[in-house]
């Protein structure tokens, strides 16, 4: 799930929770909260909270925002008295972590795409297809995983790249927004000795 506080459009929480692929959605609103659907399925995408200061005074700014399991219960409290029967499920995993790429081969269907069989501290590797030109076995890199939103508020869900299954993204230090980020593709490099599944916002601290 992820969390948007946005007080451009009023003091509105979007929660995210699943990718609507540009179908056509509806949505249904009681009290504070107003839930958005898929038109052809019913299946929920998102939820905007209105008010949302009087249920989470901390809210602040304007962009992405991280909910504690406390945040989680208050919404579902919030989210229940309006009369929904879903419920919202606190996400613990990280969403940017140093990936190891464990194994590569070719796409099929592309000429520069390779799917890359990756660490990224789960139980098991995942697949995720990467376009970078130096993308390499044994390499260590950073990894967006599904309910990570990119600096230039770019969502990751899992999806497809010509038809095979990826579970999120290996990241360039310009989808990063690191300073002094290189001007050429490729996904950043980062440190052998750096351990598979580690928090990548622990390395900036």
């Amino acid at each position: 799930m992820i969390a948007i506080y946005n007080t451009h459009v009023g003091d509105v929480l979007m929660l995210i929770v699943a990718n609507d692929n540009g179908q056509n959605v509806n949505f249904e609103r009681q009290g504070k909260v107003a839930r958005i659907f898929l038109e052809a399925t019913g299946e929920t995408v998102a939820w905007n909270i209105f008010e949302a200061k009087s249920i989470l005074s901390a809210l602040t700014g304007n962009g992405e925002v991280k909910l504690s399991p406390s945040d989680i219960e208050k919404l579902n409290a919030e989210v229940s008295n309006a009369g929904f029967s879903d419920i919202l499920v606190f996400d613990k995993q990280p969403k940017f972590v140093v990936a190891e790429i464990l194994e590569m081969k070719e796409h099929p269907d592309s000429d520069h795409l390779h799917i890359c069989k990756v660490n990224v501290g789960l139980s098991d590797p995942v697949q995720i297809v990467c376009g970078a030109p130096n993308a390499a076995v044994g390499m260590k890199t950073i990894a967006a995983l599904p309910g990570a939103m990119m600096p230039n508020g770019a969502l990751i869900f899992p999806g497809e790249l010509r038809g095979v299954q990826s579970y999120g993204m290996l990241c360039s230090a310009r989808e990063l927004e690191l300073p002094d980020a290189p001007q050429v593709r490729g996904i950043i490099e980062l440190s052998s000795d750096l351990v598979a599944g580690t928090i990548y916002d622990a390395l900036q601290a």
